[in-house]
């Protein structure tokens, strides 16, 4: 039971930051410091990875697979933000 808590306040903890941090970021710099973000997910994959296989409860699995799954869908899409940026940064041909 302690662990499924420590678990849940984790995953709370860190929605709440990442949503907080996401705010406080000027459109500027959004792009920029995707991939340094990109590189916090991938942690973020590990973390979850580990919390799943440490869940000693259905319900704790379940949470830590529902974390790599968020988790890899914000590494995915920062990426194809990434590089849809710096393709608008390329000479075109004509």
């Amino acid at each position: 039971m302690e662990t499924l808590v420590l678990l849940l306040f984790v995953f709370v903890l860190a929605g709440f930051l990442g949503f907080e941090l996401i705010q406080k970021v000027p459109s500027q710099l959004h792009t920029p410091l995707m991939s340094g973000s990109n590189a916090i997910s991938g942690i973020t994959v590990v973390g979850a990875l580990i919390a799943c296989g440490i869940g000693d409860n259905s319900f704790g699995q379940w949470l830590g697979f529902g974390a790599i799954i968020l988790a890899t869908i914000n590494v995915v899409g920062g990426y194809l933000v990434t590089d849809r940026m710096l393709g608008m940064f390329k000479k075109k041909d004509k």
